[in-house]
């Protein structure tokens, strides 16, 4: 393809994907004619030809990648809770937002189909590259528009509706335990894992989710494991590593092909026919079978399947779970281990309520034990509050809009700094301190109600002013929110909870190599080996 061509394509998604809905919601004009010019919102000046895009080439501009979460607070810092960045090279503005009470006007009053300007590199790949497989059917990520309406709304139903998730706590259960037991086979002489931990836990979340999309068993923590899927997980992350390289960096991969491009693509192309080989394999499996005959122990393909009666809906839908599914959650995992073990009496009140629902060693962690561990669940809330897996979110303007009194555009980017928001002292009281305890609430229930109190009696640190109820909703959203929320929040959230619980169980974590700073690695996550001690309870 000729790079007028390329081009010529790109500037075609970006029109097509920005949807025209005046006819959904107008803007007030009295409000848009008070609004403060869009002009006068703060921000970094561009400079004539180049913009601000120049902040982001290293050795000249002070913008990392790498270090985009300081980035977003020094920005907050020095602009105030609205900051604009213009002047980037082939690329929209971008508007960082850092009001909870604004966000949530604009999640509240978005459309039908909103558009979330995330990774136009991946939406280059599905629409123009591999058109010919992706079709209309592209999924959900880096979709928009009606393609994206019509495949969601297709799909949403058993993904998001927490009892289908359910359905698979034991297989979840399962995955899990075979983790702790390699993770006891991993072990040195001095009870400490291997620096390329996070790797293993990689393989447990490929594993785990394999089992839910697909019910195959893809080896990936077996003894060897199975080479293949190896070569899935380094795909996997190699693919998030040049994201922000091709979206934050001078776009040249629009108008050629850079290296940065070929491994990207090539990284795609390999999730791509690694994953499409189980799928489809799985889809012949179950044409043996009566696709209809859905129980307890069918996977996801198969509900959506019987749901649909199309094979390529279901395929995309699992290729997209390969594609995101992986990396999210065990850099999630691998943030509450490490927050765990830099915090021994948290671990300590965690195992506690552990123990006291899974008193013996053979004890099946059931949905309602799961559900009775409060502070496992707020654990789990405050270490993605305070490292969200992924910092920020956002919106593309498709109508002028007014955000914090400014005069917004249609085709404006709005980034939402959630990391910024749910570390302010403005949303969280001691934000810097990790205290699950903020996220303890009142409720009926007796039994969690004692726990409550229990605890707070137990421990003279836990922070009895804090009222979970006056949390904002809107201050901390690491599942993002409304329709373009994650659509595999419910097993995520299942996922995490049953392993951390089934780890804590097993072993007392620590960590002996000082204090690891976080940074934008695919994910945010620690930066350093997780070279985690685990203790045999």
């Amino acid at each position: 393809m000729s790079n007028v061509s390329k081009i010529e394509k790109l500037k075609s998604l970006t029109k097509r994907n920005i949807i025209k809905s005046r006819d959904l919601s107008e803007i007030n004009n009295s409000s848009w004619k008070q609004a403060k010019p869009y002009s006068e919102i703060p921000g970094p000046k561009p400079l004539p030809f180049v913009g601000n895009t120049w902040r982001f080439i290293p050795f000249i501009g002070d913008y990392k990648i790498r270090s985009i979460d300081q980035l977003t607070l020094k920005l907050y810092k020095k602009y105030g809770p609205i900051v604009k960045i213009e002047g980037l090279l082939g690329r929209p503005d971008m508007v960082f937002l850092y009001d909870a009470d604004e966000i949530e006007k604009v999640f509240r009053n978005e459309e039908l189909m909103p558009y979330r300007p995330s990774m136009p590199s991946l939406n280059y790949y599905k629409h123009v590259l591999r058109k010919d497989f992706f079709g209309n059917s592209a999924g959900v990520i880096a979709v928009h528009g009606k393609d994206w309406y019509d495949f969601r709304t297709r799909v949403q139903k058993p993904m998001l509706q927490p009892q289908t998730a359910k359905l698979y706590a034991k297989t979840i259960e399962e995955t899990a335990d075979v983790f702790v037991e390699k993770s006891k086979r991993l072990r040195n002489n001095l009870s400490e894992v291997p620096f390329n931990y996070l790797n293993e836990i990689h393989k447990w979340s490929l594993e785990s989710l394999a089992k839910i999309a697909l019910d195959v068993n893809l080896g990936c923590l077996d003894e060897p494991p199975n080479p293949e899927t190896q070569i899935l997980i380094n795909a996997v992350v190699s693919f998030f590593e040049k994201v922000p390289i091709l979206e934050l960096k001078v776009p040249f991969w629009r108008v050629f092909n850079t290296p940065t491009w070929k491994q990207y693509i090539h990284s795609l192309d390999t999730i791509t026919n690694i994953a499409m080989k189980h799928i489809n394999a799985a889809i012949e499996n179950l044409n043996d079978k009566n696709i209809n005959n859905i129980d307890n122990n069918a996977s996801l393909l198969q509900r959506i399947l019987a749901m649909n009666n199309d094979p390529k809906i279901a395929s995309i839908l699992a290729l997209d779970m390969f594609l995101v599914g992986i990396d999210t959650t065990s850099s999630a995992v691998a943030s509450i281990m490490y927050q765990l073990a830099k915090h021994p009496k948290v671990q300590e009140n965690l195992y506690k309520e552990v123990k006291t629902v899974l008193p013996s060693e053979n004890d099946k962690l059931t949905v309602q034990k799961l559900e009775n561990m409060i502070y496992l669940k707020s654990v789990i809330k405050e270490t993605l509050r305070m490292y969200p897996v992924v910092i920020g979110n956002g919106r593309c303007m498709t109508r002028n809009n007014v955000i914090s009194g400014y005069q917004i555009p249609e085709g404006v980017q709005v980034v939402f700094q959630h990391y910024a928001i749910s570390n302010s002292e403005k949303y969280f009281k001691r934000s810097s301190e990790f205290l699950p305890e903020r996220w303890l609430k009142n409720t009926t229930n007796e039994e969690k109600q004692d726990f409550v109190k229990s605890f707070n009696n137990e421990n003279t640190n836990a922070p009895c002013e804090f009222d979970k109820n006056s949390v904002h909703p809107f201050a901390s959203l690491p599942f993002g929110y409304g329709r373009r929320m994650c659509l595999g929040r419910r097993f995520a959230e299942l996922e995490i909870q049953t392993v951390i619980a089934k780890m804590i169980k097993s072993f007392k974590i620590e960590y002996h190599y000082g204090d690891l700073k976080y940074h934008i690695d695919t994910m945010y996550i620690p930066n350093g080996p997780l070279k985690f001690k685990l203790i045999d309870r």
